[in-house]
């Protein structure tokens, strides 16, 4: 299996930008296709972000197209979430996670391993 560190997170202005790291161990990252979640207080997690193994497919939730883009590094293991344009609605904790199955924006019952997650907080 493999086990997943998120990094990145801190407060920032509306406007602002930040760059969340999701770094895996214990198996070769490649294996998997990777998502990046967000949850709210008071919300269900949702989708923000998918890329399939190759890096080649990449897909959006529509509250951050444009804004956000997710890559991969497959040999240092690590996936990224750029965020750009930040507001007060994307404040929440940011989850990175791994499936083993198909790749896939919001299928979260596919998604086998997840990290810890990391806090966004935007600031008006």
């Amino acid at each position: 299996q493999v086990q997943l560190v998120e990094s990145g997170g801190g407060l920032v202005q509306a406007g602002g930008s930040l760059r969340l790291s999701c770094a895996a161990s214990g198996r070769t990252l490649s294996t998997y296709a990777m998502g990046w979640f967000r949850q709210a207080p008071g919300k269900e997690r949702e989708s923000v972000a998918a890329i399939s193994r190759s890096g080649l497919s990449t897909n959006y939730a529509d509250s951050v197209k444009g804004r956000f883009t997710i890559s991969r590094d497959n040999a240092k293991n690590t996936v990224y979430l750029q965020m750009n344009s930040l507001k007060p609605e994307d404040t929440a904790v940011y989850y990175c996670a791994a499936s083993s199955g198909p790749y896939g924006l919001g299928n979260i019952p596919a998604y086998n391993y997840w990290g810890q997650g990391t806090q966004v907080t935007v600031s008006s």
